[in-house]
C-alpha cells in the first residue's frame, strides 16, 4: 500500500533537487512561468476509434468548438492528436494526419488559441506548423533531427517523450525490471535529445518520460496493474528530479481502468494529485476543468 512515509521518502532522499528551476518561455503570444504555475495540455482525439471517446471529435468544427470550450476551462494549450496510442486502433499516415489537421489549425490560430500536434512524423509537424501549430508533440524517437529542424525554424516548442520503441505505435511490453528508477530510465535518453535539439537550434523543450503510453503490457493487463500504477506515481512524485536538464517536466496524466472502472475519467483526477505534489511544469489530460480546479486547489494552500 502507498503510504505517507513512500511519499515523504521520495522527497527526503532527494530534497536538494525539490527546487530546482527550469527555462521559462514564451509559446506563441502567452508567456509560460513555469516555475510558479502548472501548465496545462487539453485533449482532443482525431482518432475516431480512440478509448477516451467523450475528446473525439468527429469533424473540424466539433474540434475547433471543443478547442474554445478547453481553454475556457483552462487549458493553455489544445493538444491534437490523429491516432490513438492502443495496438489496435488504426493507423493515420502522413497524408491522413496533415488533411484532418491543417484546417483546424488554422482556425485557430486565426482566433488565437495555443495548439500542439501530437505526431512522430517530420514533414506532419512542418505543414502543421506552417499553419499555426506552436508545439510538436514528437512522440517517436526515429528521424529526431529532422522533427528538431523543423521546429527551430519555426522558433517552436516540442515536447520530447521518452519511447521504448521507434514511436509510439512502434512499442511492446514496457521493461518494469529497468524502471525501478524512472528517473534514471529516462534521464540519458532526454539529456542526449536535448543535446542535439539544442545544437539544431530548438530552444523551448519540454521533455516527457510518457509514462501512460500504450505498451501491451499496460492497460486492461489485470496482472500487471499494480506494478504499472506504482511506477507510473513513482514517476509523477519524482518529476523534480529531471528538472536537472534544464527545462520544463511534461507527463501525461495516466488512467486505470483495472481499478477504476466506469468511474475511469476520476484516474486522472487522482493521478493529478501526485503530478502536481511531484512538481511537473505541464499536464496533459482529457479532464481540463478538474485537473485546473486540482491545480488551483493545491495552488491556493
Amino acid at each position: 500500500m502507498l503510504t505517507l512515509k513512500d511519499l515523504y521518502e521520495v522527497y527526503d532522499r532527494y530534497q536538494n533537487e525539490y527546487f530546482t528551476q527550469v527555462k521559462e518561455f514564451s509559446i506563441g503570444h502567452k508567456y509560460f512561468d513555469f516555475n510558479s504555475h502548472t501548465a496545462i495540455l487539453g485533449v482532443i482525439n482525431l482518432s475516431v476509434d480512440s478509448w477516451w471517446n467523450h475528446s473525439v471529435c468527429y469533424t473540424p468544427e466539433q474540434a475547433i468548438q471543443r478547442a474554445k470550450v478547453l481553454t475556457a476551462q483552462g487549458a493553455d494549450i489544445v493538444d491534437l492528436g490523429t491516432e490513438a496510442t492502443t495496438a489496435n486502433t488504426q493507423r493515420a499516415d502522413e497524408f491522413k494526419q496533415t488533411s484532418q489537421l491543417l484546417p483546424i489549425l488554422r482556425t485557430l490560430s486565426e482566433e488565437g488559441v495555443l495548439t500542439s500536434v501530437e505526431t512522430y512524423y517530420p514533414e506532419v509537424a512542418r505543414e502543421c506548423l506552417k499553419a499555426g501549430a506552436n508545439v510538436i508533440n514528437f512522440t517517436g524517437t526515429e528521424h529526431s533531427e529532422k522533427m528538431y529542424q523543423a521546429v527551430a525554424d519555426y522558433d517552436a516548442g516540442i515536447i520530447i517523450c521518452y519511447v521504448q520503441g521507434k514511436h509510439a505505435r512502434d512499442v511492446g511490453d514496457f521493461d518494469f525490471k529497468t524502471a525501478k528508477d524512472p528517473v534514471n530510465l529516462v534521464y540519458d535518453f532526454l539529456a542526449g535529445e536535448i543535446e542535439k535539439a539544442t545544437k539544431i537550434g530548438v530552444t523551448k523543450i519540454m521533455i516527457d518520460p510518457a509514462i501512460a503510453l500504450g505498451y501491451t503490457n499496460f492497460y486492461l493487463q489485470y496482472n500487471n496493474a499494480p506494478s504499472r500504477v506504482r511506477y507510473q506515481i513513482t514517476s509523477l512524485l519524482s518529476a523534480f528530479r529531471l528538472k536537472k536538464l534544464g527545462f520544463p517536466v511534461f507527463n501525461m496524466i495516466p488512467t486505470s481502468m483495472e481499478f477504476f472502472g466506469e468511474e475511469v475519467r476520476s484516474t486522472q483526477v487522482f493521478m493529478s494529485v501526485f503530478a502536481a505534489l511531484g512538481g511537473s511544469n505541464i499536464v496533459r489530460t482529457h479532464e481540463t476543468a478538474k485537473i485546473r480546479a486540482v491545480l488551483d486547489i493545491l495552488g491556493a494552500v
